[in-house]
């Protein structure tokens, strides 16, 4: 039935190209954000585990900082540490030296002086970000090491907790094993027996503190490539759930440009039935 009052055909097609036309908007709004869910009103409770899981790598990123550092700082020690291995293996040669009988004691006792005022040049210099695990003193306020947040554990709706890794101070300052500024000096070779026997046990200190701060770094190390690669995933899941898939999303746009074309052509037809009853009365 065509009525002059309530033209329904117009009214179904208007509808429709609205609808359309709606639809386009926000896919138009998709490719252009590259998100499919970009605020609470697209989809509610997807939104709602994406913000929850962006909050979540975001401290990993901050905990994958931390960790760096943390590595670079064990690094530093580790480093100082075989330094100090190097030159206590040097010390131990020329306290062998030193026992042949035959040896000028005076001048390698100068030798290994020096090499000890070297070895404390390291202890007090090897510093990363103002920490120093070779030191009594660790982070200038009393520390005897370094501990970092290694990562961030959520069980179910519960708020995170954190987790650490602690890495000791060797102390090679105030350490009995390594007496190094009290060991005996060569004189003569009876004195040098004694500080071969000295300098073979602060080389067996030094060794083990290097491989320990070495096992540090190496621990740190793996857990940052942990959090890398759990920060990736993560990063992962969150594009799953909230970005555009950009070749859909264009397929549906490219339909819904020919549907809002067809709306149109069908409102424009609608439009021009009312017209059909002037000629009845013309």
């Amino acid at each position: 039935m065509t009525s002059i009052n309530t033209n329904q055909g117009a009214d179904i097609a208007l509808r429709v190209l609205s609808d359309k036309q709606m639809e386009k908007e926000d896919v138009q709004d998709d490719i252009s954000t590259g998100k499919e869910v970009d605020k609470a009103k697209d989809a509610p409770a997807i939104w709602a585990i994406s913000e929850v899981m962006g909050s979540d790598l975001a401290g990993f990123e901050a905990t994958s900082t931390g960790l760096n550092v943390a590595e670079a700082t064990v690094s530093v020690a580790s480093a100082g540490a075989e330094q100090i291995t190097n030159l206590l293996t040097d010390m131990k040669e020329l306290s062998v030296l030193a026992n042949t009988g035959t040896a000028d004691y005076s001048t390698i006792e100068q030798q290994l002086a020096q090499k000890t005022e070297q070895i404390n040049t390291i202890i007090s210099s090897t510093s990363f970000n103002g920490v120093n695990l070779l030191a009594t003193d660790a982070d200038g306020n009393g520390g005897s090491g370094l501990t970092v947040a290694a990562s961030q554990d959520r069980s179910g709706s519960d708020a995170p907790t954190q987790s650490t890794i602690s890495v000791g101070s060797v102390d090679f300052e105030s350490n009995a094993s390594f007496d190094i500024n009290n060991r005996t000096e060569v004189t003569d070779a009876a004195s040098a027996r004694t500080a071969l026997e000295e300098i073979e046990g602060f080389l067996r200190y030094a060794t083990d503190s290097a491989a320990a701060l070495g096992a540090g770094a190496q621990q740190l190390a793996e857990q940052d490539v942990f959090m890398d690669r759990l920060s990736d995933a993560i990063q992962m899941g969150i594009s799953e759930l909230t970005d555009t898939d950009m070749e859909d999303a264009a397929a549906r746009l490219e339909a819904l440009s020919a549907q809002e074309q067809l709306g149109g052509l069908s409102l424009s037809i609608a439009n021009a039935s009312p017209g059909s009853l002037r000629s009845l009365y013309s």
